[in-house]
Order: structure tokens, then sequence, then C-alpha cells
């Protein structure tokens, strides 16, 4: 019998913070390689929904609880994650209330959204950029090819 690999799906999700001025985003630095700031986010549990795993990372690494407004865009280029190969849907989420580092979090922090840090992790700032098109015009990420 043949086995079928395929890449392993990530959630992330972007987190605005409704109850500060100018709904303001929250990042984590990672405490496991590969470090740097990040969009909270992990992996999808088997028999587990690909929303349920964005809301329940949300909650593991920042302590908030989240509701999901948009699915942003599909990331799935095979060298995002230098580990291995996986594919992320990307969600915008609003919360209120002060996040905390959790779980594989070494610590959080808030962001105003024309103030965010580039240099991320993964392909981070690439979502990063989607969510401020999205922000300013309401148009999801692009269809990207080869």
């Amino acid at each position: 019998m043949r086995t079928i690999e395929t890449p392993l799906l990530t959630a992330d999700i972007v987190i605005e913070l409704v109850d500060y001025d100018h709904r303001p985003v929250v990042l984590i630095e990672r405490k496991n390689p590969p470090h740097g700031w990040a969009i909270p986010g992990g992996f999808v549990d088997r028999g587990e929904r690909v929303e349920r795993a964005a809301v329940r990372e949300a909650l593991e690494e920042t302590g908030l609880q989240v509701t999901l407004i948009a699915l942003l865009g599909l990331y799935s280029a095979p060298d995002r994650d230098p580990r291995f190969h996986t594919a992320t849907a990307l969600y915008v989420a609003r919360a209120s209330g002060q996040p905390v580092a959790r779980d594989d979090a070494k610590q959080v922090a808030i962001f105003a959204a024309d103030q965010l840090p580039t240099g991320l992790a993964f392909d981070h700032d690439l979502m990063i950029q989607d969510y401020l098109a999205w922000r300013r015009e309401g148009c999801v990420a692009p269809l990207r090819g080869e």
C-alpha cells in the first residue's frame, strides 16, 4: 500500500485587540526554533477543524479568547518553514483583554498596525503585508504560483 505524504497543516491568527484604540495586533516571540517574532499559530490536530485549531492556538499562546472574522489566505510555499513543509490557513480574529505569553510563546507584545516589526519568523512578513492590504482595502491575499 502506498503511503501518502502531504504538508503538515497549521493555522495562524492575526489578532486585533478591539478594546484598544486603532485595533493593534498581537505578536509572540517564539520560545522554540525557529526563534523570532511571529503571528500566533500552530498545528492542526488530527480530527480538528482548522478554524477550531486557530481559536485553540490563539488561547494557548496568548491567553485570549478570539472570534474569527475572516480567512485571509492559504500559504503553502514548500520553504515557508525551515523545519519541514507546512501549509497554513491565515485568519484575522478579534479579541479584547491583555494578552499573556503562554505555551510556546517566550513573550507577547502589542503592536500598532503601522508599526509592526519586520524580519518575522517563517513567511509572516508576507502574511502581515497581506493583512495590512486587507485592512486598508478589504482584499484577501492574492493567489500565488511558483
